[in-house]
């Protein structure tokens, strides 16, 4: 879908043409952004990879703070915590090296790979909506990496404090595999990161007519009950660390129903004034 042929329809193997062009410039900026992380990799593993393995690591310190002061469970104030990494294959530690590179060049590629996703939709959209090519940037980009630090500052230090405290038997004892621990804190934080697109997608879904705010306030109960579950089952069991981690997600499921219910107002609009027409 090229600017050049958007005045003129374009055949199927066109738009492949130009979705086979979006994919190889994204992957040479994720490339590119991988190089510039596997240069810093030193920065990258021990301060980034490893801190939520350390028990100073800011969130234990501030869930720990509040802990004392409303008094609850104080499982984040620990000096250290109870398990340590292994590597047990011969090439471990490179394959880990190559993968966590190109994981960190495709965080920082966002923005361009979004611009990208943009471009190739844009031809699609009414004209009056193209304009807002750089507020979809900024949105799609903020909401992303608010949705990775999200990932990496909160589920990620519950999740590995609440399983490394896990223990069926004395016998055992936890040491885990540099790769089970690095996928966690990998697949955790873009999971999240592509969560809080939500909005976003429901722009695009609602805007297509596949979603509508009547579907959204419908499935509201359930998503509320599945965000609480997901809270529970990742949070030590208190109310206030079920609340932080359940706020965001809340929030982001009624700022869809919103989205929705402006798009879906605004095509109804349109279809109203071809019709009168």
């Amino acid at each position: 879908m090229s600017k050049k042929n958007s005045t003129k329809e374009m055949s199927f193997l066109d738009h492949l043409e130009d979705l086979r062009w979006v994919l190889i410039r994204s992957s040479i900026a994720i490339i590119i952004a991988a190089a510039v992380a596997f240069t810093f990799s030193d920065f990258l593993f021990d301060t980034v990879i490893f801190g939520p393995k350390k028990p100073d690591f800011i969130t234990y310190q501030w869930f720990c703070d509040m802990a004392t002061r409303f008094d609850l469970d104080k499982s984040f104030c620990q000096k250290e915590l109870p398990f340590e990494l292994q590597n047990r294959t011969m090439e471990g530690q490179f394959s880990v090296l190559i993968w966590t590179s190109i994981t960190a060049g495709f965080i920082l590629a966002t923005p361009f790979i979004l611009w990208e996703v943009w471009k190739f939709i844009s031809p699609a959209m009414y004209q009056n909506e193209k304009k807002y090519a750089s507020i979809f940037l900024a949105c799609t980009s903020v909401l992303f990496f608010l949705g990775v630090a999200f990932g990496y500052f909160i589920l990620v230090p519950l999740s590995i404090n609440f399983l490394s405290g896990i223990q069926i038997s004395p016998e055992i004892k936890n040491q885990i595999d540099i790769n089970s621990y690095i996928g966690t804190v990998k697949t955790t934080s873009l999971a999240t990161g592509l969560i809080f697109e939500l909005p976003v997608i429901i722009f695009f879904l609602a805007h297509l007519g596949i979603v509508s705010t009547q579907n959204l306030k419908d499935f509201r109960r359930y998503a509320y009950v599945l965000i609480l579950i997901v809270a529970a089952i990742v949070t030590p069991p208190d109310i206030i660390s079920q609340i932080i981690v359940s706020i965001p997600m809340i929030i982001l499921y009624e700022l869809s129903i919103i989205i929705a219910k402006v798009i879906t107002k605004r095509n109804q609009e349109k279809s109203h004034e071809i019709t009168s027409r």
